[in-house]
């Protein structure tokens, strides 16, 4: 059966956001199309988080204006960085509880065959951080690249006399950040060990 236009582009739209497959994209559609009010007010919410949503100075996490909600708060614990991949990661190691220290978001992981190298990573304002800093916990995922990204890094860090740790146990290997949940990823946090022992 043919379908308007609009509805399939909607639909392709959807499906390629993340755990989005076809099928449920096409549910979202139809919904959408259906509901004028969700449509609305959907569409005055993605308008104001592209008008809104920046990337903080400091961390490369998400903020509105200059810096995030955690770069912000002279409660936390400068002395310790956690280096992480996406703002996803940041908000899985939030949601544990675990960790009060700040955070640093690379913007990926080294991936040589996808043409990630050190240059395309937020490595310069990790550097430009050290000051006062006694400890850097590398909290990329457990792949492969995350694994050499982790080993580059501390690699790096060492040469300027920084502790670097990782999380100790309990993450699955392969498996990434954002879908660990709260209570292995608290006990991960809490049990780190440094990098290349």
């Amino acid at each position: 059966m043919k379908q308007p236009e609009a509805l399939v582009a909607l639909a392709r739209a959807l499906a390629r956001l993340p755990g989005v497959g076809p099928k449920t994209a096409q549910r979202l559609a139809l919904t959408l199309a259906l509901d004028k009010g969700l449509a609305r007010e959907l569409e005055e919410a993605l308008a104001s988080a592209r008008e809104r949503i920046s990337i903080c100075r400091i961390c490369g996490n998400l903020a509105e204006g200059e810096l995030c909600p955690i770069c912000a708060d002279e409660t936390r614990d400068r002395s310790i960085i956690a280096v992480v991949e996406t703002p996803a990661d940041v908000y899985a190691i939030e949601k544990s509880g675990e960790f009060r220290g700040v955070y640093h978001v690379l913007g990926g992981v080294l991936n040589p065959l996808e043409g990630v190298g050190p240059d395309e990573l937020n490595l310069e304002g990790l550097l430009s951080r050290l000051e006062g800093v006694r400890e850097v916990l590398v909290a990329t995922s457990m792949t492969v690249e995350g694994e050499a990204t982790a080993q580059y890094l501390g690699e790096l860090l060492r040469e300027r006399g920084v502790r670097v740790t990782r999380p100790a146990y309990g993450l699955p290997a392969g498996g990434s950040l954002e879908y660990v949940d709260e209570v292995t990823l608290a006990r991960a946090l809490s049990h780190r060990r440094p990098v290349g022992e």
